[in-house]
C-alpha cells in the first residue's frame, strides 16, 4: 500500500503509534471529481451517439425477482418446466426487465439531471433476451427544442438495447425535459465534503 493514499492505518501516514496517537489521517495530496451525470440542453446535439457502459448480464435470479416483485407470473419466466416445452425451449427474460435495465443504462448519459422524463413515445421488443444474456445499450440524440420559458428544453431520444451478439433486443424512443447550463440546479451536499482543504497537510 501507498504512503499516498488516504485513510491508510501506515507509519507513513500516521507516524509513529503511541498510546495518544491520533487516528487523524495525513492527506498528502487530494484532487477531486466531480462524476458527469446527465447533461444540461446545451450539451446535446442532435446526432450524437451515446455508448452506455457497462453492460450486464441478466441472471435467472434477476428475471425471477423481477417478475416477484412486478407479480408477472408468466410461466414462460418462472417456470422451467413449461419453458423448455414453448417454441422458445427455454425461458424468457421478462420484456419489462430488458426495457428497465435499458433505460437504467442511459440515464448517467441522458436523463440525470433532467427536470422530468416527459414521454415514451414507442417500445420494440426486437428479439427474446435469455437467462445469461447481456444487455448493452447506446442512445442517439434525435431533436432538441428551448421551451418558451428560456431556462429549460425537451430533448428527444432514442435508445437501443443489444445482446453480446450484437443483436438488437429492445428500442425505444422518449422525451426528457433538461434544464439550461444556467437554469441547473447546483450539486451541493447536505454534508460537510470528507476532506475539507483545512484537513490537508
Amino acid at each position: 500500500m501507498s504512503g499516498r493514499q488516504v485513510g491508510c492505518v501506515q507509519e507513513g501516514c500516521y507516524g509513529p503509534r503511541t498510546p495518544h496517537h491520533s487516528l487523524r489521517p495525513q492527506v498528502i495530496s487530494v484532487t477531486t471529481h466531480e462524476r458527469p451525470f446527465g447533461r444540461n440542453f446545451e450539451d446535446f446535439e442532435v446526432g450524437d451517439v451515446y455508448r452506455h457502459w457497462p453492460g450486464k448480464t441478466i441472471t435467472a435470479y434477476d428475471d425471477h425477482l423481477f417478475c416477484m416483485i412486478t407479480m408477472n407470473h408468466h410461466p414462460l419466466h418462472i417456470n422451467d418446466w413449461y419453458a423448455e416445452r414453448s417454441p422458445q425451449g427455454q425461458n424468457v427474460v421478462v420484456g419489462n426487465l430488458v426495457y428497465s435495465l435499458v433505460l437504467g443504462m442511459s440515464v448517467p448519459d441522458v436523463s440525470g439531471a433532467a427536470v422530468a422524463n416527459l414521454e415514451v413515445e414507442t417500445l420494440k421488443h426486437s428479439k427474446p433476451t435469455f437467462h445469461g444474456d447481456t444487455i448493452y445499450a447506446e442512445t442517439r440524440v434525435l431533436e432538441k427544442k428551448l421551451t418558451s420559458k428560456g431556462d429549460r428544453g425537451v430533448v428527444s431520444v432514442e435508445t437501443k438495447g443489444m445482446n453480446q451478439r450484437g443483436e438488437e433486443v429492445c428500442s425505444f424512443k422518449r422525451k426528457v425535459l433538461v434544464w439550461t447550463t444556467a437554469a441547473a440546479p447546483g450539486r451541493e451536499r447536505p454534508y460537510d465534503t470528507a476532506f475539507p482543504d483545512d484537513d490537508r497537510g
